[in-house]
C-alpha cells in the first residue's frame, strides 16, 4: 500500500481520547452505531484512498481535464475511482437515512473526509458539489424537487456544481447580470455567463444540476433582489426521465497553478434562449439558500488545504527518517563521523515539529468543529443546541482562512525539507503545495473570511458565543495547572487568552466607530491571531489528555517517568510527543502571536493613509 497520507493514531487519539465522541452513541440520535462500526468506516476510507485515489493523484495532475467541443473530459483514471466512491455510498456518509443517507456523525466524517482530500483533492471536488447542491434541494426544495433529484445526485449517478461568479462580479455577488424571466409553466428562461464554476461539466456522470444565482425581472438591486434556480444540464422530466439538453454550456476550462483533474468552467446559459430553470426556495431569497452551501463548501475547503497539509507532513517526515547527508552537528569536526538522516539535524527537526503542531492543531479544529455539529444534532435542549450552531457559525471563517493559510505555510516547508528534490516533480510534495494555493482564495477569499469573523461572527448574539470560547479556554488552563508540566504552559496559555479577549474587544468598537476603515485593515490579522489561540487552546487539551494517558499506562504522574517510558515504547512515545507538541506551539508560536496582537491594539493607520499613488 502506498505512503499513508494521514495519520490514523492521531484521528482516534482527538475523535476518543479529546473529544470523546462514544458519548454521543448514546444518544437517540447515533443510536446502533457503534465504536466498531466508527473504526471500520476509517478503515475502508484509508484503503479506498491510497489503493485508488493516490495512486491517479500525479496522474491526475499530469494528465489534466481537456475541454473537446463544448464538452470537458476529466482525467481518465477518475472514472474508475468515482465508481468505487459511488459503490461505496461515501457521499451521503453523516446525512439522514431519511433522504438515503448513512446517518454517521459528522465528526467521523470529516476524519474520512480527510483521508479522501489528503489522497486526492482534485477527484473530492466532484463527489463534494454532487452533495453540495443536492444539500441545497434536501433543506429547500419542494417535496417534488426532492423526489425528482436528490435520489440520483445523493448516489452520484448525477452531479452537482455551484453557479455564483460571474466575469464583472467576483466576490460582489450583488452585482450579478445573469437574469431570469417566468414563463407560463412555471419554470424561468435564464440567460448569462458565470466563470470560475467548479465541476461545471464534466463526463463523470450522466447529468449536472447546477443551483444558478439569477434575478427576476423587476426584483430589487443587490444581494436583495437575487434567487436561486435549479438549472439542469439535461432536462428532467416530471417523471424522472432525462429529456433535451438544455441551453447551459461550458465554453472552456481554465489552465491553473494547481488541482488540474478539477474542471474549474466558464458556464453560458441562454445563449439560444433556450436554458429553462425551476426556483428553489423563495424569490429573492437565494444568498440565503446558498448560503447553506457556502458555508459546507467553506468548511470543505479548510479541510482540503488541511488534508494537503497532512500529506506534505507525512511525505516530509519519511523523507527526513530516510535522507542520509551530513554528520551530526555533534561530530561535525571529525572527518570520520559517519553521515547521518536529515531528521538529526536541528534545522530539519525544528520545520518537522513546527508542521507536526499545526497539522495536528489544525484537525484538533476540524474535527472539533464536527464535534459541534454532532452535539447539536442530538441535543434535546433547544439552548444548547444554538448554542453548538453559535460556535459553528464564528468558526467557519476561521476554518476556511486560517488552515487554508497554515496549510500553505506547511506545504512550503514540506517542499523545504525536500530540498532540491522537493522542487521537482519527483516528490509529491510540489503538487501538494501548487494544489493547496487555491484554498485561500476560493469560496469567498481569506480577507472576505476575515471581514465575516469580525463583522458578523464577533458580535452575534451580543457576543455570547464568542465568551463562550473564552470561558472553555479558560477552563482547560484551569485543569491543566494541576498536571506536571503542564503549569507552565497552562500560565503561558491564560495569558494570551486575556490579551486576545482584550483584543477583540478593542477592534470589535473600533470597527463601530469613526476609525472603521483602519479597524478592518487589522481583520485578516486578527483572524489569525484567532485561529493561533483555538490552536493553542487545543494543544494544551490535547497535553491534558495525553498527560492523563501517560498516568494510566505508567502509574505515575510524573514527567521523567513519561519521558523515559516514551524512549522504550511507540505508544507512550506517541503520547509524550503530544506533550512535547503542545510545549512547542505555545512557547515557540504563541509569543509571535502576542507580537502580532499587539500590532493590531497599536492600530497603525497607515495601510488607509498612504496615497493611492505611492501603491504605483
Amino acid at each position: 500500500m502506498a505512503q499513508d497520507v494521514s495519520d490514523r493514531k492521531d484521528m482516534e487519539f482527538v475523535l476518543y481520547d479529546v473529544l470523546n465522541i462514544e458519548t454521543l452513541l448514546n444518544t437517540p440520535k447515533f443510536e446502533g452505531i457503534t465504536r466498531k462500526t466508527l473504526d471500520m468506516l476509517i478503515t475502508e476510507a484509508r484503503s479506498l484512498a491510497l489503493k485508488e485515489l493516490l495512486p491517479i493523484n500525479a496522474i491526475g495532475d499530469r494528465e489534466g481535464c481537456r475541454y473537446e467541443n463544448g464538452s470537458v473530459r476529466v482525467p481518465e483514471a477518475f472514472h474508475r475511482a468515482f465508481q468505487k466512491y459511488r459503490e461505496g455510498d461515501w457521499i451521503t456518509l453523516a446525512d439522514d437515512p431519511e433522504v438515503g443517507g448513512q446517518g454517521m456523525p459528522v465528526s467521523v466524517s470529516l476524519a474520512v473526509a480527510e483521508y479522501f482530500n489528503a489522497a486526492n483533492c482534485s477527484f473530492c471536488m466532484y463527489p463534494g458539489l454532487c452533495h453540495g447542491a443536492g444539500k441545497l434541494i434536501e433543506i429547500f426544495g419542494t417535496d417534488e424537487q426532492k423526489k425528482l433529484y436528490l435520489p440520483n445526485m445523493y448516489s452520484g449517478k448525477w452531479g452537482g456544481s455551484m453557479l455564483l461568479t460571474e466575469p464583472n462580479a467576483g466576490s460582489d455577488v450583488g452585482a450579478l447580470t445573469t437574469t431570469a424571466v417566468p414563463n407560463p409553466d412555471g419554470t424561468y428562461s435564464i440567460s448569462g455567463n458565470k466563470i470560475f464554476i467548479t465541476a461545471g461539466d464534466q463526463d463523470l456522470t450522466e447529468n449536472i444540476i447546477h443551483p444558478v444565482l439569477a434575478r427576476i425581472e423587476g426584483a430589487p438591486a443587490g444581494t436583495a433582489g437575487i434567487s436561486l434556480f435549479i438549472v439542469p444540464k439535461i432536462w428532467v422530466n416530471p417523471d424522472g426521465s432525462l429529456g433535451e439538453p438544455n441551453d447551459i454550456v461550458c465554453t472552456g476550462i481554465e489552465e491553473k497553478m494547481g488541482i488540474h483533474g478539477s474542471a474549474t468552467c466558464s458556464m453560458s446559459l441562454g445563449a439560444k434562449g433556450k436554458c429553462r430553470g425551476v426556483l428553489l426556495g423563495e424569490k429573492n431569497k437565494g444568498m440565503r439558500v446558498m448560503f447553506h452551501l457556502m458555508n459546507e463548501a467553506r468548511l470543505g475547503v479548510g479541510l482540503q488545504a488541511f488534508a494537503m497539509a497532512s500529506a506534505a507532513y507525512r511525505h516530509a517526515a519519511q523523507y527526513a527518517r530516510e535522507r542520509v547527508q551530513g554528520r551530526s552537528l555533534l561530530s561535525m569536526m571529525d572527518p570520520a563521523a559517519p553521515p547521518v538522516t536529515i531528521v538529526h539535524h536541528p534545522d530539519v527537526r525544528r520545520m518537522l515539529l513546527s508542521m507536526k503542531a499545526f497539522v495536528e492543531g489544525m484537525r484538533t479544529l476540524i474535527y472539533y468543529v464536527g464535534y459541534c455539529f454532532d452535539r447539536k444534532a442530538s441535543e434535546t435542549d433547544p439552548q444548547l443546541a444554538d448554542l453548538y450552531n453559535g460556535m459553528i457559525e464564528v468558526l467557519t471563517p476561521v476554518v476556511k482562512a486560517y488552515c487554508s493559510e497554515r496549510a500553505f505555510d506547511v506545504c512550503t516547508q514540506a517542499v523545504q525539507v525536500h530540498g532540491g528534490y522537493g522542487y521537482t516533480r519527483e516528490y509529491p510534495v510540489e503538487q501538494l503545495l501548487r494544489d493547496c494555493k487555491i484554498t485561500s482564495i476560493y469560496e469567498g477569499t481569506n480577507g472576505i473570511q476575515a471581514m465575516d469573523l469580525l463583522g458578523r461572527k464577533l458580535g452575534m448574539k451580543k457576543g455570547a458565543y464568542f465568551m463562550r470560547f473564552i470561558s472553555e479556554m479558560q477552563k482547560t488552563a484551569q485543569e491543566a495547572k494541576a498536571i506536571p508540566g503542564l503549569d507552565l504552559l497552562s500560565g503561558r496559555f491564560e495569558k494570551a487568552v486575556n490579551r486576545f479577549s482584550e483584543t477583540a474587544m478593542h477592534l470589535g468598537l473600533s470597527a463601530m466607530s469613526e476609525k472603521v476603515q483602519t479597524a478592518f485593515a487589522f481583520a485578516h490579522p486578527f483572524l489569525m491571531v484567532t485561529g493561533d489561540i483555538l490552536l493553542a487552546w487545543f494543544h494544551l487539551w490535547r497535553a491534558k489528555t495525553a498527560a492523563a494517558k501517560l498516568e494510566k499506562m505508567t502509574g505515575k504522574q510524573d514527567e521523567e517517568a513519561w519521558k523515559k517510558a516514551a524512549a522504550t515504547s511507540k505508544s507512550e512515545a506517541a503520547a509524550y510527543g503530544v506533550i512535547q507538541t503542545a510545549n512547542y506551539f505555545i512557547r515557540t508560536e504563541l509569543p509571535i502571536t502576542l507580537g502580532r496582537m499587539e500590532a493590531i491594539t497599536d492600530a497603525c493607520p497607515a495601510a488607509m493613509e498612504i496615497p493611492e499613488a505611492a501603491f504605483a
